[in-house]
């Protein structure tokens, strides 16, 4: 931890990870021989270097408009990445979820289009579609899959290993960056350098500005903490303008308090006006 941090100098997330893998070693080689048990002791007292939570810079509604403008649908991988970025954005899912899915996870001909995503811990969450989602998906099916696709097929798959492979994460966000670079043109919301995770953190933030409630964007979010949602979310522009609005109401002496009823009383404004103690 000492030579990472002097001699390579890398950052703190750099130090933890590598102290992760080390202890996960450590810990199989004490699983295989009980006499090496002592190692995987000893190097779970090393302290982790201390992080800071790094700012995750969301987008807004418009700058995901743009960027969905982007991808050419007039080219076979133009019109995959489009309907990858819809997917990614309708479902908020990790990206590992989305690449992982397979035909057989997708209900596209059930009243309630869905599809079955397998999360951090092998957690199964069911994930409803849009409308729009489901076209286009459909039309996608048709494209890379054919008529009857193999249901172990990957939805997401690689041209170099076929249906039987998925999408790697770095394939998707090169492919991300240079959309961002386009739309940036046009909208300044779009971040540079825009990757897989930035696009589930806005799709947070507009269910959040749109008026659903935390526990419900924890649980499609497949967070089991809803406190990582709520370090996860941020206020929007939006709601931070009518946040000082209010605030300026409230602080008008002109304008009569909500809780001044005909009766003049908070007790009945609260509704318990009739309770005789």
């Amino acid at each position: 931890m000492i030579w990472l941090t002097k001699k390579r100098e890398s950052s703190p997330e750099t130090c933890n990870n590598r102290l992760a893998t080390l202890r996960a070693f450590l810990k199989y080689l004490g699983s295989r021989d009980v006499s090496l048990l002592f190692l995987s002791q000893d190097a779970s007292q090393i302290p982790r270097r201390k992080t800071f939570r790094k700012k995750i810079n969301g987008m807004s509604k418009k700058a995901m408009q743009v960027l969905l403008s982007k991808p050419d649908i007039s080219t076979r991988t133009g019109r995959r990445d489009l309907v990858l970025l819809i997917v990614m954005y309708n479902t908020a899912a990790r990206i590992d979820e989305i690449l992982s899915m397979k035909i057989a996870h997708l209900q596209l001909k059930t009243e309630k289009p869905n599809v079955t995503v397998i999360g951090k811990g092998r957690k199964i969450r069911t994930l409803y579609l849009l409308p729009k989602a489901v076209t286009h998906l459909k039309k996608y099916l048709l494209d890379f899959h054919q008529e009857k696709p193999n249901p172990e097929s990957y939805v997401f798959y690689s041209r170099n290993t076929g249906v039987m492979g998925k999408m790697s994460q770095p394939a998707v966000n090169k492919q991300l960056r240079k959309y961002a670079v386009s739309a940036r043109s046009t909208c300044d919301e779009v971040p540079i350098n825009l990757h897989a995770h930035q696009i589930r953190h806005a799709k947070a933030s507009h269910w959040l500005e749109d008026g659903m409630n935390i526990v419900q964007i924890s649980f499609l979010l497949g967070h089991s903490n809803i406190q990582t949602t709520m370090g996860y979310l941020d206020i929007t522009t939006e709601q931070e303008s009518k946040a000082l609005a209010t605030l300026e109401e409230e602080n008008n002496r002109n304008i009569s308090k909500k809780w001044k009823t005909d009766m003049g009383r908070l007790a009945a404004f609260c509704g318990v006006n009739g309770i005789k103690i």
